[in-house]
């Protein structure tokens, strides 16, 4: 339509000023020159295919067809937005050659007095207004392209994280329901254990186990509506505190009362991080879970040592089992995988293996940073 609209007025005038000499204006301007123009505007539909060929076709056509000058700058404008200099000047040279050769084509009185430099100059002011159309309408497809792009890249990268994230929770919650359960549970399937395989057991140590059975229950379920009620609690409401060193004690008491023979060494002097406390709990806690599944009556020998400004040392080692599993318990390998995580996360180091009197050792090593805030002494 651009082109039809940009010719038409050229085909009118020279059609005009061909009718005001005496030979008339001819046949070929009117039946002829339309239908060259015809072709014109059809090849123009391939010109993205085959930009360079399409355009220098129809300059070429434009020499003998006033009607397809629109066609001629409107390929001339698409090569413009290939943004390449050897096809625009070619293309530029030959639709200002074609200008020339229509003055022969089409001979109006007075043209030959024009001077010879405005009838370059001309032309080319024309052709190079057409490249310029072209190269701005290149440059501004380049831009909405690479903005394209970048919106995409940039959904993709949302996507990615979005997705990461949600592994991360997924990860973070199974660890923490791990924490939550596995130490619990591995308790009461101890003891369960015992009381299935210990036949000489008087009543009062049986009510004893089956006591610690139900306490041991009772508080995993407790502990797991805490951890649900964090999930379905609001994004903003704060997490309740997290076990810590001070919690140790406590730890350990509660898997004496379940059968464990535990001997613990504290030789920590001062007050860690919280973050080194928490981690320091959740290694004890695993420990001692693992030796409650896998060395049942074993002694198991929890170390802690460390002072500011060096690291925090904790160590969990058990003898060889001396009681029978009334069953092997199930093994998620998840708990160690996880404790690898948090003392990573740490900066801190962690080594298990199994001893060779049959027993199993587990030591880890976490950085204590000389901080004042945490340099105090531990309260009683």
């Amino acid at each position: 339509m651009v082109a039809v609209v940009v010719s038409l007025p050229v085909w009118l005038t020279t059609l005009a000023l061909m009718r005001n000499q005496s030979g008339g204006p001819g046949s070929w301007i009117l039946v002829g020159d339309p239908l060259v123009a015809l072709g014109c505007l059809t090849v123009l539909l391939w010109r993205r295919r085959w930009p360079l060929a399409i355009a220098l076709a129809v300059t070429v056509a434009s020499t003998v067809s006033a009607l397809a000058t629109g066609a001629a700058l409107l390929a001339l404008c698409s090569v413009g937005t290939r943004r390449r200099a050897v096809e625009i000047g070619a293309v530029s040279l030959a639709y200002v050659a074609a200008t020339q050769f229509a003055n022969r084509v089409y001979p109006v009185e007075g043209s030959t007095d024009v001077l010879w430099w405005i009838q370059i100059v001309v032309p080319a002011a024309t052709a190079g207004i057409a490249v310029s159309v072209g190269v701005a309408a290149g440059a501004r497809r380049v831009e909405l392209r690479s903005l394209r792009e970048r919106a995409e890249s940039a959904e993709r990268e949302q996507r990615a994280r979005a997705a990461q994230a949600r592994a991360l929770e997924r990860n973070r919650i199974a660890r923490e329901m791990h924490d939550v359960l596995a130490h619990r549970i591995s308790l009461v399937a101890m003891q369960a254990g015992v009381l299935d395989h210990r036949d000489d057991l008087s009543a009062d140590e049986d009510r004893v186990l089956v006591r610690s059975i139900a306490e041991s229950s009772h508080q995993a379920l407790e502990e797991l509506r805490e951890v649900l009620g964090v999930l379905r609690a609001d994004p903003g409401r704060p997490e309740p505190p997290q076990p810590s060193l001070d919690r140790v004690p406590d730890l350990v008491a509660d898997a004496r009362v379940s059968g464990l023979d535990i001997r613990l060494t504290d030789a920590v002097t001062g007050n860690p991080p919280e973050g080194v406390g928490r981690t320091c709990y959740r290694i004890v806690q695993e420990a001692l879970t693992n030796a409650a599944k896998h060395a049942p009556g074993a002694v198991v020998r929890v170390t802690l040592d460390g002072a500011v400004g060096g690291t925090f040392g904790i160590g969990v080692r058990n003898g060889p089992a001396s009681l029978r599993h009334a069953a092997r318990p199930p093994a998620s390998g998840f708990g160690l995988l996880g404790l690898g995580e948090r003392i990573a996360l740490a900066g801190g180091e962690l080594d298990h293996r199994p001893t060779p009197d049959g027993g199993y050792v587990l030591t880890a090593r976490l950085p204590w940073p000389d901080s004042p805030a945490h340099s105090h002494e531990k309260s009683a």
